[in-house]
């Protein structure tokens, strides 16, 4: 049985997440858990719930399909959920390795507790964060991200204290 060291990355939008947490896979043979595949459904998504810093992410079902079998050293599935569609999308295979990379906002979520043994934050500024949405999504969706996405995140982010609760800022 495999008692996995893990990472949680968290971060701005667009700091560079996903990349870090593929290349410390391809270095480490780690499993990755990305937290794009935990944002909150339409049914769950009511004023009140958005109004929570970081009620924008499912965290109930992360807590019950990755938290409560994260340290098993088993294999486990959990269901994806795609933004594209707004509804699930097949299963994420996760197997048992040393290492296990949880990547994406919302990952050092108090709500989940002391997890991790190594948290990190991706850190970005405001002007290539934007030109890097603007890249990505175009114009129209980068104008949404800044107006009702970023907001949320940067909530999160102050009530939390994420920064500077990290172990390591990149």
């Amino acid at each position: 049985m495999i008692n996995p060291f893990v990472i949680a990355i968290d971060g701005r939008a667009t700091a560079g997440k996903t990349t870090y947490a593929k290349e410390l896979a391809n270095a480490t043979g780690a499993s990755i858990i990305h937290m794009d595949d935990f944002f909150l459904p339409a049914e769950l998504r009511t004023p009140e719930r958005l109004t929570e810093p970081g009620g924008n992410i499912h965290y109930e079902r992360f807590a019950e399909e990755v938290l409560l079998r994260l340290r098993w050293g088993v294999a486990f599935s959990y269901k994806i959920f795609n933004c594209k569609i707004m509804d699930y999308d097949g299963v994420r295979d996760i197997f048992p390795t040393p290492w296990i990379i949880v990547e994406g906002a919302y990952s050092h979520h108090p709500f989940f507790g002391e997890y991790m043994d190594l948290r990190i934050f991706k850190d970005i500024d405001a002007v290539t964060q934007f030109q890097r949405i603007l890249e990505r999504d175009g114009e129209a969706k980068a104008n949404i991200f800044a107006t009702e996405w970023i907001p949320l995140e940067e909530k999160y982010l102050s009530v939390y204290n994420i920064r500077e609760m990290s172990r390591l800022v990149l």
